[in-house]
Formats: structure tokens, C-alpha cells, sequence
């Protein structure tokens, strides 16, 4: 597939990796990276563990190193958005109205944080997305509020609070689920993972919500208001409810929208487009579903395969079938999860004990091996992960001896 140009809207991770695949291809046509930050691509998940706690700078957030971006040779455009795009005349619109003609076009615009209504224009609540989300926390942070109240126990949620104690703040986490991550993991893993923020002193309070974020006359925020009746006082609030695609620029454009850019099993969202990272969903054969996934590992994989269907023929292409990655570090547990779970999949422990918090876990679902949840269980979660990806039964994943 002959490309003359190729436009990445996004410049973060997955538009990064795109475009040094892109090269990897040998594809010397121009390749303009399009980003709404004015930061060079940068790391997130450092925001809300070591940047957030002052023990690393910007300087040690860099996806790349500046020499390495200029042997790229990529049209950097940063503080600039993208605000429309016509798939029938492959016009793009930008915020700086230097509008262009796309030839490939690959999307990978990513998400931003839901947010809490009627908090807007309250001092003293954030949510933690972006470096300068990140940096105005850990400002926060660094003027020793008296309480710290985190909504919603999700990872970026849990891991604000787990940075936060480790600061010495007080921090309360309100949680509307029964269990901490229960969505994500099951009640049963949540609970584990409830113990291990009850066990550093966190406030925990669960399945209750969010009825108000309060201020005081001066707008700095003053308590949290639960739908249980309780209230809690607060200097800082921080919202971590999840987040939405960006895909409001793409409405009109042609191209199928649903929780995400709809694309095919190869990444190809219409001819000569594809979208990589948290703002895809596609069909992976691998689990049988249609997914979008918001993982640092999923950036790096999809970017990759999404550029290089941008140069393949629909017969060349491939589909995309990744097992699931990623991580959450709280306190000293690094907790790691492979595959694809559900609340209802059959759990088992294959290796150490939930009493000691380090053990892994296998998930099982009509008879095949669907996830391992490892709690400082590194080499065990990898191994299980190849298992997955194996296509190993349920029950000879827990036969297995690793």
C-alpha cells in the first residue's frame, strides 16, 4: 500500500509508537503528529506514583529522548487540536485553522476524566489525567492539606491514595461499588485489595456515593456530602470516576462512533484510517468481544499494528488479538492483571495466599483460561499471560506447574 502522507492525531503514547513504526517500515513519506498538550509525549503512569510523590521530575517523563525525535523526522504540531475531519474529502480540521488533507490518518486522541457535576470553578478538587493535572496535585499535595478525600477506588483512584498516605495525608476513598475495583476484578479480589488500603490507614468508605463537593466563601472546597448522610471534611478532593473517549471532533465525520472509534478486527476504522489506544474499540477474536482498553500496554501495541495497517492491503492485514496487560503499584504491592476478566469467572489461587498479599490468581470461563490477577507475583502472571495466549484450558492452566 503506497502511502504519500500520513497524519497521527494524538501525541501521546499510542501516536508515538505509531510513528516510529511507521519508520521501523521504512515509510519515508511525512508524518505529521498532531497533540492538544504543549508537552512532548510523555509517560503517564509515573503521574499519579513517582511524579506525584516528588521523587521524579518532568525530565525523567519523556517517552523519547529528544535526539531520537528528530531521527524521525515527524512534523510536530503540539498545543493543537483537532476539531473536525470529512472522511468523504479527507479535510482535517485543527484548532490553529491550518487545516490539512490527510491521506493516512491514524486517531489516536485518547480519553479525559469524567467529572464530578457541580464541582466546577471549586478550588481544591482535581481529577489526574495530564502532567499539569499532575502537577497541580502534587502542589496541593505539597501544602499539607488536612484530609484528602478520592472519589471512586478505581486504579488511577487507588493509587492517588496510595501515593497521598505515603506523603503522610490523611485520605479518605469513597467507592460506590461494594469492593474497591469489584468491576474489574470480582468482589472477592476487590476485598483483598480493600484490606491492603485499610492496612495503611485509609478512610474507606464503600458503597456509598457522592451527593455534593461543598465550598467554603473563599471557593476552596470544604467537605464531601455521602448519600449515606455522613460527610466528610476536605481540603483536597480528587475525582477518579473514569474516563470518556475523545471522539466529539470525529461527530459527522463519516466514521462510526460507539464508546469509542469503531474499527474493524484490523484496527481499520474506514479506508485509510485507523485508530490506536484508548479511544479504539474493536472486535478481538482472541476473548470474543468487542473491546476498548485503557491500558499503558495496549497503547504500545495497538499504535504499532494501527500504523502498520495504515501500509498493508486488506489482504496483508491482520487482526488485532492481544491478551490484556497492565499494572497498578499501591504501597509495596504491584498488582498485575493479564487477560480479559469478569465479575462471574470462576477464581482460582495457584500460588501463595490472600492472607499474605502475595499470591496469583487464575480466572477461568467455559472451560478456558480468560486472566491471572498476581499480587507481587510478577513471573507467575507472565507465564499464565503466555498460557492465555496459548488458548490453555481452565483446568490445565491449574495443572500446570510454574
Amino acid at each position: 500500500m503506497n502511502r504519500r502522507s500520513i497524519t497521527i492525531v494524538g501525541a501521546s503514547l499510542a501516536g508515538l509508537r505509531a510513528a516510529e513504526s511507521l519508520r521501523r517500515q521504512d515509510f519515508d513519506g511525512p508524518i505529521t503528529l498532531i497533540g492538544d498538550e504543549p508537552h512532548a509525549p510523555y509517560d503517564r503512569p509515573p503521574l499519579s506514583k513517582q511524579f506525584l510523590a516528588g521523587e521524579w521530575e518532568t525530565d525523567r517523563l519523556a517517552l523519547t529522548k529528544p535526539e531520537k525525535l528528530d531521527e524521525f523526522d515527524l512534523d510536530f504540531r503540539l498545543g493543537v487540536r483537532a476539531t473536525g475531519f470529512d472522511l468523504a474529502t479527507r479535510r482535517l480540521g485543527l484548532s490553529d485553522d491550518d487545516d490539512l488533507e490527510v491521506d493516512g490518518l491514524l486517531i489516536a486522541t485518547g480519553a479525559r476524566c469524567r467529572t464530578l457535576p457541580g464541582t466546577e470553578g471549586i478550588d481544591g478538587v482535581f481529577v489526574l489525567r495530564s502532567l499539569d493535572d499532575s502537577l497541580a496535585l502534587r502542589a496541593a499535595f505539597d501544602a499539607g492539606p488536612s484530609r484528602v478525600v478520592v472519589v471512586g477506588a478505581g486504579f488511577i483512584g487507588a493509587e492517588v491514595a496510595a501515593t497521598a498516605r505515603a506523603r503522610g495525608l490523611e485520605v479518605s476513598l469513597v467507592e460506590a461499588l461494594p469492593q474497591p475495583l469489584g468491576r474489574v476484578l470480582g468482589d472477592e479480589m476487590g476485598a483483598v485489595c480493600a484490606d491492603v488500603h485499610r492496612d495503611q490507614g485509609v478512610d474507606l468508605r464503600l458503597g456509598v456515593g457522592v451527593d455534593a463537593v461543598e465550598a467554603g466563601p473563599d471557593g476552596n472546597v470544604e467537605r464531601v456530602r455521602l448519600s449515606d448522610g455522613s460527610v466528610i471534611e476536605a481540603e483536597v478532593v480528587v475525582v477518579g470516576i473514569g474516563v470518556i473517549p475523545n471522539t466529539e471532533w470525529l461527530e459527522g465525520s463519516g466514521l462510526e462512533l460507539d464508546n469509542g472509534v469503531v474499527c474493524d478486527a484490523t484496527c481499520l476504522a474506514a479506508p485509510g484510517v485507523t485508530a490506536a489506544g484508548d479511544v479504539a474499540r474493536w472486535p478481538n477474536a482472541r476473548f470474543d468481544e468487542i473491546m476498548r482498553v485503557e491500558h499503558w500496554d495496549n497503547a504500545v501495541e495497538q499504535g504499532g499494528h494501527a500504523a502498520r495497517r495504515l501500509l498493508q492491503s486488506d489482504e496483508d492485514a491482520e487482526p488485532f488479538t492481544p491478551v490484556p496487560w497492565f499494572w497498578s503499584d499501591q504501597y509495596d504491592r504491584k498488582i498485575q492483571l493479564a487477560g480479559r476478566i469478569r465479575p462471574d469467572d470462576e477464581i482460582q489461587i495457584v500460588t501463595g495466599s490472600v492472607e499474605e498479599r502475595r499470591f496469583a490468581a487464575l480466572y477461568g470461563r467455559a472451560g478456558r483460561l480468560v486472566g491471572v490477577l498476581g499480587f507481587n507475583r510478577p513471573r507467575h502472571v507472565m507465564q499464565y499471560k503466555t498460557l492465555i495466549q496459548d488458548g490453555v484450558s481452565f483446568a490445565d492452566a491449574l495443572a500446570a506447574d510454574l
